[in-house]
């Protein structure tokens, strides 16, 4: 090749090769600074479309494992009550069978009354000022939890009505005498039944929740490792990189100051 003064190509390609590795190293730096390979859509535009799309999935998930948690705060919570109502009207059980028994003065049949009274009066106070997230638990609304991954979405209703001593067939019963205690004891076994009823659904759909908080949880998981292999830099790789293109702009940089300095042997051809 001839010497000319109008053009360096040398030099030309000198500069040109090291804009390539400049570019190459910058991305290497960036890949490693921030531990992804995406850091543009440049890098990657069908990968970073998948990963983008998985991440909105992770998100929408990790929401939805947080409803399912209000769900299941909420049925715990109902069941509580329940547990409660159970408890009070075990205790009405002894004291109707009590109250049953021949034998018993006026002011036995009374006390026993008064104490049924308090128990009924109990199981309404329960059912009015039960509470989650300041609103009343034992409302008849359904409360339906949304789960989604941002493809699909589905609803788990939760119902679990009203409580009350009247709803629950006690209202116009008492202790007062033998045969109102007998008539009694039949209606609080009903009351009874009605509440273990109202649990097992209640238990179902607790359990229905939580079995959908560990499909979700798991789905989490799946999907955050399918997007990390996307994303995620191979930093050994990078690492190598980084090694390899530092030398190779060191050395394109020498060899463009002596492609530079070969247009200096012209001024040679003048002495």
């Amino acid at each position: 090749m001839g010497l000319s003064l109008l053009n360096n190509i040398a030099s030309l390609q000198g500069q040109n090769q090291i804009s390539l590795v400049s570019r190459s190293l910058q991305t290497t730096l960036f890949r490693l600074s921030s531990g992804s390979r995406l850091n543009s859509g440049a890098d990657d535009p069908a990968g970073l479309s998948i990963a983008d799309l998985e991440q909105a999935s992770i998100n929408a998930l990790q929401q939805s494992a947080s409803n399912a948690n209000t769900g299941i705060g909420l049925a715990q919570t109902a069941d509580g009550s329940f547990a409660q109502v159970t408890t009070l009207l075990d205790r009405a059980v002894t004291i109707a069978t009590e109250a049953a028994n021949g034998g018993l003065s006026a002011n036995q049949f009374t006390a026993l009354d008064n104490e049924f009274t308090a128990i009924k009066n109990e199981i309404d106070r329960i059912g009015t000022s039960t509470t989650f997230n300041n609103t009343s638990v034992f409302s008849a609304a359904t409360t339906s939890i949304f789960l989604s991954d941002a493809g699909a979405s589905s609803f788990i209703g939760i119902t679990i009505g009203t409580l009350s001593s009247s709803g629950l067939g006690l209202n116009g019963t008492d202790l007062l005498t033998t045969a109102d205690a007998q008539s009694a004891l039949s209606a609080i076994d009903a009351a009874v039944g009605t509440v273990a009823l109202d649990r097992g659904k209640l238990g179902a759909a607790l359990n229905r929740l939580q079995s959908a908080q560990n499909v979700i949880q798991t789905q989490v998981q799946n999907i955050s490792a399918a997007e990390d292999l996307i994303r995620a830099a191979n930093i050994p790789q990078e690492v190598s990189n980084l090694a390899k293109y530092s030398v190779l702009e060191q050395t394109g940089i020498a060899a463009l100051t002596q492609a530079n300095q070969v247009t200096q042997s012209i001024l040679g051809l003048f002495r």
